[in-house]
C-alpha cells in the first residue's frame, strides 16, 4: 500500500464527513475512510495507477467564484450553492425542467411516480435560473443543458430553448431519450434547432436490444431526423460492468459511422447512487481506465490508452487566451480524476486520434510557459505572433490528415479570443470522445466536488455541483424540488391528464422492419 494523497469524504451510511486516504496497491488506486459508527469503507477509485498519475500531472485549479450565492457555513459539501470555497466556475449549467418521463427504466431513481410528486418549474423560474448562472463571476455560464426526467414531455420545451437563447447562452443542449417525440417527428428536430439548440444529448447505452433496452429501436430514427436539419448529437452511454461494457467498442464504431451528425460520444461509468452492497458494487463498478482499455481492445487498437488525456489539460489554451487578451475565459478546471477525453479525425475509412499527429503534452506545456511569460510582463502582441508562428512545431504534418490544417485552426482559436466560431470549425471536422465518471457515496472525494464544473441551478437561487446535487439528494435535489413541486393528484387535477398516460409502448417488429433501423445497425446485429 502506497499513500498518494489525503482528502475528505463522506460515510455512505450517515453522511458524516470523514478523513480519507487515496492509495495505490497492485497498480490500482483506492480510497478508504473509517466512520466511528459504521466502520471502514474502501473502494476502488481508478483501476490503473499509471494512468491516474498521468492525469494527475495536469491538475490545475480554476478561478473560483467571485460572487458566491451563499455563505460557507458548513464543511464542503455541506454548503453548496455555490460558496467561496468552490474552485471552478460553471462550465455546463444543468436545469431540470421536469421529473416526468415516458419510460420507467429499472435503474432510474429520478422520475415522478417514484418520487411521489411532479417537479416542473415555470418558464419564469427557468429564466431566473438561467440569469443566475449567466451572472456568475468572473466568468458567466454560456452552456446549458435542459434535463429531467425526459424534457421531451414538456410541451413548452421549444419556448424554454428560446429563453436560453435570449439570455445569451451560446450552447444549448436538451438531454433527452428521443423516445417521446424526436424519433417520430422530424418537425420537432427542426423546431429545436430553429429555437437555438446546438446539440441533442441523446442517451445511448449500446448497439443491441440487450445492452440498450431504453431506446435502441428509436435512436436510428432520432439520428435521421437530426441529420435532416443538421442538428448535432452527442451519444451518452451509461456503462455498467456486466451489462454493456462489452459493447463500448461497437458504440464507438456506431458513432463514427454517423460522424456527419454525431459530434461526440460521452461515456459515463455508472455512478452507484444510493445504498448498495459491496458485492453488488464490485459486480457493476467500472472506472475510467478499464473503460479505456475496453475501447482499445474492442476497436482493435483504433483508439489506445495513450490517446486519452484528463480534462484540465486544456487549461493551457484558456491561460494563453486570457494572457493575450486580458479577459477571463472559460476554464475546464475539473479535478484531474473526473474525466478523460480524446479527439479523432475520420479520413475515409481511417480513424486518426489527434495524439497520433499532435504533441499534446508539448503544446499545452508551451501554452502554459507563454502564459507565464506574458503574466511576468512580456509583450502580448509579440508573444501572440510568436505563438501563431510556432504552432507547427507541435504538429506532425506527415501524419496529420491531408485535409486538416490544425495549425490554422489553433491560431484562429487563440487570435480570435477562443471564439465559439473558431471552435465550431474544429468540432465539425472531428469527433470528441469523453469519459466522465460521476461520484457516489463509496468513492466520494470532496476535492473532486470542490472542482466540479457541471452544476445544477435551482429555483431557490442556489447553484449546486453535480456530485452534491445527485449523490446527496436529501440535502439538495430532492429537498429543493419537493418545495417547488405539486402532488401527483394535484397535477392530474390541474392538467386533466394522468401521469402514466405518456408511458411509451413500442412496436418492436414494426421498428425492426424499417430500412432506417436496418441500415443503422448493419454489422452490429
Amino acid at each position: 500500500m502506497k499513500e498518494l494523497s489525503k482528502t475528505r469524504s463522506l460515510c455512505p451510511e450517515c453522511l458524516k464527513t470523514l478523513d480519507a486516504t487515496i492509495f495505490e496497491e497492485d497498480n490500482k488506486v483506492f480510497i478508504t475512510k473509517t466512520c466511528p459508527e459504521h466502520g471502514e469503507c474502501t473502494e476502488v477509485y481508478w483501476e490503473d495507477a499509471e494512468m491516474y498519475k498521468k492525469a494527475q500531472k495536469w491538475a490545475r485549479d480554476g478561478k473560483g467564484i467571485s460572487n458566491p450565492n451563499i455563505e460557507m457555513t458548513k464543511e464542503c459539501p455541506g454548503s453548496c450553492g455555490l460558496c467561496k470555497n468552490h474552485k471552478s466556475h460553471t462550465c455546463l449549467g444543468n436545469v431540470v425542467i421536469t421529473n416526468r418521463c415516458d419510460l420507467a427504466c429499472w435503474y432510474c431513481f429520478f422520475f415522478a411516480s417514484k418520487m411521489g410528486y411532479v417537479y416542473e418549474p415555470t418558464k419564469d423560474q427557468i429564466r431566473a435560473m438561467l440569469k443566475n448562472m449567466r451572472g456568475e463571476g468572473p466568468v458567466g455560464c454560456k452552456a446549458v443543458q435542459f434535463t429531467g426526467g425526459n424534457p421531451e414531455v414538456r410541451e413548452d420545451l421549444i419556448d424554454i430553448i428560446k429563453i436560453a437563447k435570449e439570455e445569451g447562452y451560446r450552447h444549448i443542449q436538451p438531454n433527452i431519450n428521443g423516445t417521446y417525440k424526436l424519433w417520430k417527428d422530424p418537425e420537432f428536430a427542426k423546431q429545436m434547432k430553429e429555437a437555438g439548440a446546438n446539440t441533442i444529448y441523446l442517451s445511448f447505452d449500446g448497439t443491441n436490444p440487450k445492452t440498450n433496452p431504453k431506446n435502441h429501436w428509436e435512436v436510428p430514427f432520432a439520428i435521421e431526423n437530426c441529420r435532416k436539419v443538421k442538428l448535432g448529437i452527442t451519444l451518452v452511454p451509461t456503462v455498467i460492468k456486466g451489462t454493456n461494457d462489452q459493447d463500448v467498442g461497437n458504440i464507438v464504431k456506431f458513432g463514427l459511422n454517423n460522424i456527419d451528425i454525431v459530434r461526440a460520444i460521452n461515456f459515463q461509468p455508472v455512478s452507484l447512487v444510493g445504498r448498495i452492497s459491496k458485492a453488488d458494487r464490485e459486480k457493476m463498478r467500472i472506472t475510467i481506465p478499464t473503460l479505456i482499455k475496453n475501447i482499445e481492445k474492442q476497436t482493435d487498437g483504433m483508439i489506445v490508452k495513450e490517446d486519452w488525456y484528463p480534462i484540465p489539460i486544456v487549461s493551457g489554451v484558456t491561460r494563453i487566451v486570457e494572457a493575450l487578451f486580458g479577459k477571463p475565459q472559460y476554464q475546464l478546471s475539473s479535478h484531474f480524476a473526473c474525466g478523460m477525453s480524446t479527439f479523432v479525425y475520420k479520413q475515409g475509412d481511417e480513424v486518426i486520434p489527434f495524439p497520433r499527429f499532435v504533441d499534446v503534452e508539448g503544446l499545452m506545456t508551451y501554452f502554459n510557459e507563454k502564459a507565464d511569460q506574458i503574466e511576468s510582463g512580456q509583450n502580448r502582441l509579440l508573444t501572440g505572433a510568436k505563438i501563431a508562428a510556432s504552432l507547427g512545431k507541435y504538429i506532425d504534418k506527415d501524419k496529420q490528415p491531408k485535409d486538416l490544417n490544425l495549425s490554422k485552426i489553433f491560431a484562429d482559436i487563440i487570435l480570435n479570443k477562443g471564439s465559439y466560431a473558431s471552435m465550431r470549425v474544429l468540432m465539425h471536422k472531428i469527433q470528441m470522445m469523453g469519459i466522465m465518471h460521476f461520484q457516489d457515496l463509496y468513492n466520494y472525494d470532496i476535492e473532486r466536488t470542490k472542482r466540479c464544473v457541471i452544476h445544477y441551478a435551482q429555483p431557490d437561487g442556489t447553484i449546486v455541483p453535480f456530485c452534491a446535487f445527485n449523490v446527496i439528494p436529501e440535502w439538495y435535489r430532492d429537498k429543493v424540488q419537493r418545495k417547488y413541486s405539486i402532488s401527483i393528484p394535484e397535477w392530474e387535477a390541474k392538467t386533466g391528464k394522468k401521469l402514466d398516460e405518456i408511458l411509451y409502448k413500442r412496436d418492436v417488429k414494426k421498428l425492426e422492419a424499417d430500412p432506417i433501423y436496418k441500415k443503422a445497425y448493419q454489422g452490429f446485429i
